[in-house]
């Protein structure tokens, strides 16, 4: 389990994933050693890693939440697959072996690299139903952080590391360009600005300034992928929600609150509203579907599908030592 200081260290690095080490030891009172030293023992051993991504509405891509139900021998292979793939990432196992969700990447302007929506999944041998959910809007997740990893700092402390993060709020699309600077952020998004360098070939004030300009309008964000069994989760679920539309906003207000919620986002199909829960244990879920959730009348249906394992977490390249992530 964590201590207080390592859970001020991941809290510090979802406010600022390229705070230097002397910023964030400044800030929780220790010397920037011993910082150094938590994150690679995180790192070591339960799977840290700061990843950098990009928002897709900003880089021209859509995001599809595929639900696969597969036969139990090709489980394995089938996920193991879809695991590999750079357009992919959250892949989960779920619902007893039998089902695969993944979050697939496609460009919004190219038919032809949508293959794996429309014709390598349901040609695929062993899976036995797709459903494919656009996702419409985000409101937990990506960016917008699950509240039980960010309960460590005061606001003072939280100030102090926003102030190393610029935002204008000016708009600026990733270009062709920037595509070895998002690679490598993709791999390890605390890399250093010589390394950077080093897989651009750009020069290192290059590498600075265009990282300040993706980071400041809001097209680069920087996630922070952890073992949630730290925070005491043993029990995770998907939630597939139907709520009518007029009254989704209402709905999405009191869900973003839940601490049990670690990802909420609007999407299209039969339902129209998908989260993933994080709870202590099984009966702890039960506490909050059924006391939390099931006092909200607007939500119409709800189909829960626990998730036994995370294949892959945010960044879709892979890392050979990854562990669980939420």
């Amino acid at each position: 389990m964590l201590d207080d200081l390592d859970r001020g260290l991941i809290h510090a690095l979802h406010i600022d994933g390229r705070a230097p080490f002397s910023r964030i030891a400044s800030v929780l009172g220790v010397s920037a050693q011993t910082v150094a030293r938590r994150y690679r023992r995180l790192s070591a051993e339960s799977g840290l890693r700061v990843v950098g991504l990009t928002d897709p509405h900003q880089s021209g891509r859509t995001q599809w939440l595929v639900r696969l139900t597969v036969t139990p021998r090709s489980a394995r292979d089938i996920a193991g697959a879809l695991v590999r793939r750079r357009d992919t990432s959250w892949v989960k196992s779920a619902s007893g072996g039998t089902e695969i969700v993944a979050v697939v990447h496609a460009p919004n302007d190219s038919a032809t690299d949508r293959s794996l929506l429309l014709y390598d999944i349901p040609r695929t041998a062993g899976i036995t139903a797709v459903s494919a959910h656009c996702l419409l809007h985000t409101y937990v997740g990506g960016s917008a952080n699950w509240r039980r990893s960010t309960e460590a700092l005061d606001e003072d402390q939280r100030r102090a590391l926003r102030e190393g993060v610029a935002a204008d709020g000016a708009p600026r699309r990733p270009a062709a360009g920037d595509a070895d600077l998002l690679a490598a952020l993709e791999k390890d998004g605390r890399a250093g600005q010589g390394e950077l360098a080093r897989a651009t070939g750009w020069a290192p004030a290059t590498v600075g300034r265009r990282l300040a300009e993706l980071r400041a309008g809001g097209a680069l964000f920087f996630d922070v992928e952890v073992d949630a069994g730290l925070f005491g989760v043993t029990t995770r679920a998907l939630l597939w929600m139907s709520v009518p539309p007029s009254r989704l906003e209402r709905v999405v207000a009191e869900l973003s609150g839940h601490d049990e919620l670690a990802f909420l986002a609007a999407t299209t199909g039969p339902t129209n509203l998908v989260a993933q829960a994080l709870c202590r244990d099984p009966a702890d879920l039960h506490r909050y579907l059924t006391r939390r959730l099931g006092a909200l009348e607007e939500i119409r249906s709800l189909e829960t599908s626990p998730v036994l394992r995370n294949l892959k977490a945010a960044s879709p390249v892979l890392m050979t030592a990854a562990r669980t992530h939420r």
